[in-house]
């Protein structure tokens, strides 16, 4: 009988191919390599494929996609139990094929080439902006160690350290003088290629009609806004906005048993990226609700009063999360409650 649902485990050369047919029996079993892998699928007829989301999977999703199989895309994590023995690539292929028939399987959306490009914007961003904080350090801790102190924050930096190469007054010898001022160049080479990049993601949110939906929403700005929608891929992935919620990490963990719930703090499952930067603007709307009187800031007064500060900010970041795929699975605009 013809293969009816294949489980491929990816690697960098060499894939395992398992295939069953519509009732069970093993049809396919074999290691290709990464060419022969895509001439091998196109001779198949349509079938459900399973793969695990990783390194690689959105590319050969969407090529499987247009030879007309059916791609499904799963976390690893839920492909571990269907293991069977010891670890090894035709039983990860054949735990992949048998997962993916599963009938309450959570899949990963496919992205699309322009939400990579996105999502690589801002890895791209972010690595530079970890290096520029890196060196930001270095040097505040070499001048230290000349007995010059320049206040944290960025900008004191960029200000102060002209002013320090130029004094004469001070122990820095000639030598460390062109070493510091090598580095200020290197700060001043990354704060524009951050800028540039700030650019790209700007331009792409204002072009974008699901950015510019939910740029609506208080702490939502163009770098959250377009690092959403290119993860999320489509937003009818998720059954609600609390799966989508817990997707990101935003819920409570849970340790229940025996009929009664306990819950502890938020699980930080998904991506930490989005996450954090969905608490750090809901941080900011926390900050800023103090002489505001509309419905919303005022439940955020009240939170903040029993909670404290950082249970407010996961909380706004929690409903704004769901707010969000609110606004992009039922394609409407946000209505602010006065």
């Amino acid at each position: 009988m013809d293969t009816t649902v294949i489980g491929i485990d990816l690697a960098k050369n060499i894939f395992q191919v398992h295939g069953i047919n519509s009732i069970g029996e093993v049809t396919i079993r074999k290691k290709l390599t990464r060419a022969k892998l895509i001439e091998f699928m196109a001779t198949l007829p349509p079938c459900l494929v399973g793969m695990e989301s990783c390194g690689g999977s959105n590319y050969f999703a969407r090529k499987f996609q247009a030879f007309g199989h059916t791609v499904k895309l799963m976390s690893p994590q839920f492909v571990k139990p269907y293991v069977k023995g010891n670890k090894n690539d035709y039983n990860d292929a054949e735990a992949i094929c048998e997962a993916v028939t599963r009938p309450n399987m959570r899949f990963v959306s496919i992205k699309s080439v322009a939400n990579q490009d996105i999502q690589s914007l801002h890895r791209i961003r972010a690595n530079l902006m970890q290096a520029r904080t890196a060196l930001v350090n270095q040097i505040r801790g070499l001048l230290a160690e000349y007995g010059i102190v320049i206040p944290k924050q960025i900008q004191n930096l960029r200000n102060k350290l002209p002013e320090i190469l130029e004094d004469g007054e001070n122990e820095l010898s000639f030598l460390i003088r062109e070493e510091f001022n090598l580095l200020y160049q290197d700060l001043v080479n990354l704060d524009t290629r951050i800028d540039s990049y700030d650019a790209k993601l700007m331009e792409i949110c204002n072009n974008n009609k699901d950015c510019q939906k939910i740029l609506q929403i208080e702490g939502v700005g163009f770098v959250t806004a377009t690092a959403i929608v290119a993860a999320m891929g489509d937003p009818k992935t998720f059954k609600n906005g609390r799966e989508f919620s817990a997707w990101l990490g935003l819920v409570p963990r849970q340790s229940s048993s025996g009929g009664k719930d306990k819950l502890l703090g938020i699980s930080k499952r998904g991506d930490k990226y989005i996450r954090c930067l969905l608490i750090h603007g809901a941080r900011a709307t926390v900050f800023r609700v103090a002489k505001k009187e509309d419905q919303r800031s005022l439940w955020i007064k009240q939170l903040k009063e029993r909670r404290g500060m950082n249970k407010t900010c996961v909380a706004v970041a929690n409903k704004n999360a769901r707010i969000i795929w609110a606004l992009l699975s039922k394609d409407e605009d946000y209505k602010k409650v006065a």
